[in-house]
């Protein structure tokens, strides 16, 4: 499914343009708003939103979901991704609240569907909060692309427990070989 590569401090933003060296990445130059928000998982506790970057050409709410869903996605279910962790140490999530964004998305998965899509250009942002925890799926394509929740989740479980103040970290993501998307887990 993925090639969760841990060279956590080693030669990690080289291949990531869109990614700063040494430090957390910029999901947006400004501030991102939210487009739509609903909760998630068995409780409803997960809180989850479409966002786009404020001071961009922003459609309409429901038209631009509604364009999403209905292009042509690329599916990038099981692309692999390499694993980088955010430093210096301190302040990371709790990786249990960031375990239950992964069981949301997993019931989601199971009762919603296994596949959701991801818009492009300004609206590409999928973030879910519980807690401590805040995860983004972020498409860097030119186009829209559909992802597997389970494939998300277990980003989620792996990349939380792993990039930890043990690892000199704070937090991490996993971005795709071919730098079309990339999940992000961090503190809220």
């Amino acid at each position: 499914m993925k090639s969760l590569s841990l060279t956590f401090l080693l030669a990690v933003s080289a291949l990531v343009v869109a990614i700063p060296l040494a430090s957390d990445p910029v999901i947006c130059q400004g501030e991102l708003i939210t487009l739509s928000e609903t909760f998630i998982g068995k409780n409803n506790d997960v809180k989850m939103e479409y966002t786009s970057c404020k001071g961009t050409q922003v459609h309409q709410k429901k038209s631009a979901l509604f364009e999403a869903r209905q292009a042509n996605a690329t599916n990038v279910c099981g692309a692999n991704c390499n694993t980088n962790c955010f430093t210096p140490s301190g302040g990371g999530p709790d990786p249990n609240e960031c375990h239950v964004i992964a069981d949301a998305l997993r019931f989601a998965s199971e009762n919603t569907g296994a596949i959701f899509p991801i818009p492009t250009g300004a609206n590409a942002t999928i973030v879910m909060s519980y807690r401590s925890c805040r995860s983004f799926f972020v498409n860097q394509d030119l186009g829209p692309l559909a992802y597997c929740r389970t494939d998300w989740a277990d980003l989620i479980d792996f990349i939380a427990p792993n990039c930890q103040s043990t690892q000199n970290a704070h937090g991490g993501n996993c971005v795709a070989t071919d730098q079309r998307w990339f999940v992000q887990v961090q503190h809220s």
